[in-house]
């Protein structure tokens, strides 16, 4: 027979301490130790919040509040120490450190609360810091596609619907167009913020707390904005980590896209972009090869993010209300998939920066006529021709033009003539990829001005969003 230990957080009621395997399965500090800045910023405000009940003296609160400071100091300074702990849990490890210092004081600092409060106090506090780092890379990559669109602002390329030429576009249209699928997802990690921005602590395990505390006061102490207003929903809900990892797959989903069009435009068949060195690699075999493997990466990792959003949505799908030890799987991949974005988002940021673009390329592609064949149906519908008919007069052109095999504005004036009397001398001449981009003049639209507009209003919404909160 093995003995328990005694200085287990439940050990009381058991006599046998847990199977050596299941001991380890069930040990979750491997990975929850990264939530120790979060829990003694929580131990530290209960503290204060005991001592205002009268559970702790002014002079007990003193020691405890020494005694953390030097636990997360020691932490910092010597890894190794975290790391040989046979600790159960952050909490454990907290409290088994606590009572090194202080002696039996150390065990205070539980009374009237639950570690089921705890963790979901430290979860909640680590997604609202770290929303506030992945919007600072964010924004990072936003300035990347910025200056790259000031510095390409005239470039014309062919836009693209169905992987097939459609419109000419300028190339900082579309540059600006991926800046903004980013700043859509700076707005969903603040949601995810708010979300988080909630504090448990007073909920106890299930029922709340008996001893009076003053819940918002401890939630002003630690930085939230309100408390949870149940219980029972408070130690259960992961709402707010849903919330996240939908901010982060949404991120990494447009990082997707966005890796798609470079490695198109990487290949041969487009080379429309130079990649840069720094986030390219060769080939073991071809000494040709540039291969695009910072972005193939990027798209191939966006699996991974979305996979935990999922993951989460499982293992809550089948969970009666309050706290289930099923919970413990919230964070592991939360973690895994926050860093990995993180990384992802200072890749891409590198990449666009240092990407060169072949305007020679660009402009060729541009250049096909075929492009304007919508400007060619808004020229006979500015004389008066109602635009579905318009669009099949145009289809009868390049009908045409295919059956004589050749480009359609090679067509005579009496071939245009025979297909509609609307088409006047002046219609070859009024076509160009100029005109075409010139005339997308409205808001949003692909036209110099429109796009001047646009980097200007990005750049203001831009230093909105870096002012210190």
């Amino acid at each position: 027979m093995t003995e328990r230990k005694d200085d287990r957080l439940w050990g009381g009621r058991f006599d046998k301490a847990p199977d050596a395997l299941f001991d380890a399965f069930q040990n979750s500090f491997a990975f929850d130790c990264r939530l120790l800045p979060y829990e003694i910023a929580v131990d530290r405000a209960w503290a204060k919040a005991l001592q205002r009940v009268g559970i702790l003296t002014e002079s007990e609160v003193r020691q405890t509040l020494a005694a953390l400071d030097k636990i997360a100091a020691r932490a910092e300074s010597d890894p190794v120490w975290m790391a040989s702990s046979n600790a159960e849990d952050v909490h454990h490890f907290v409290e088994k450190a606590l009572v090194e210092e202080l002696g039996p004081t150390g065990w205070k600092l539980h009374t009237g609360r639950s570690r089921n409060e705890l963790v979901a106090t430290d979860f909640r506090l680590f997604v609202m810091e770290a929303a506030r780092e992945i919007r600072l890379a964010l924004l990072a990559l936003i300035h990347a596609f910025m200056a790259q669109a000031k510095a390409n602002q005239k470039t014309p390329m062919a836009g693209m619907t169905h992987m097939q030429h459609a419109q000419p576009i300028l190339l900082s249209h579309l540059l600006m167009a991926h800046a903004q699928a980013f700043l859509r997802d700076i707005a969903r990690l603040a949601n995810a913020s708010a979300s988080a921005d909630a504090c448990p602590m007073g909920s106890g395990a299930i029922a709340g707390n008996a001893y009076g505390i003053d819940r918002n006061a401890i939630a002003s102490d630690l930085g939230f904005s309100r408390v949870t207003p149940n219980s029972l929903d408070a130690v259960s809900d992961r709402d707010f980590a849903l919330d996240y990892l939908f901010a982060l797959s949404g991120i990494a989903t447009h990082l997707s896209r966005l890796a798609e069009d470079f490695v198109l435009f990487a290949s041969q068949e487009f080379s429309y972009v130079i990649l840069p060195d720094e986030y390219s690699t060769g080939s073991s075999l071809m000494p040709q090869k540039k291969n695009p493997d910072s972005w193939e990466l990027l798209r191939g990792k966006t699996g991974r993010i979305t996979s935990t959003l999922f993951a989460l949505f499982t293992t809550l799908k089948g969970l009666p209300t309050s706290y289930q030890r099923d919970l413990q799987e919230d964070k592991e991949a939360l973690f895994a998939a926050h860093d990995q974005i993180n990384d992802m988002l200072a890749v891409a940021a590198g990449a666009v920066a240092l990407t060169k673009f072949r305007e020679d390329r660009l402009r060729a592609a541009a250049g096909n006529p075929a492009l304007l064949a919508t400007d060619a149906a808004d020229y006979l519908v500015r004389r008066g021709i109602p635009f579905r008919q318009a669009h099949d007069l145009i289809g009868k052109v390049l009908r045409e033009a295919e059956k004589q095999s050749k480009p359609w504005f090679q067509l005579s004036p009496e071939e245009f003539r025979a297909i509609s009397a609307e088409f006047g001398s002046d219609f070859l001449g009024s076509l160009s990829v100029e005109n075409a981009i010139a005339s997308k003049s409205v808001p949003g639209g692909t036209s110099e001005e429109s796009v001047r507009a646009a980097i200007t209003q990005l750049e203001q919404t831009l230093v909105q969003l870096e002012k210190p909160s």
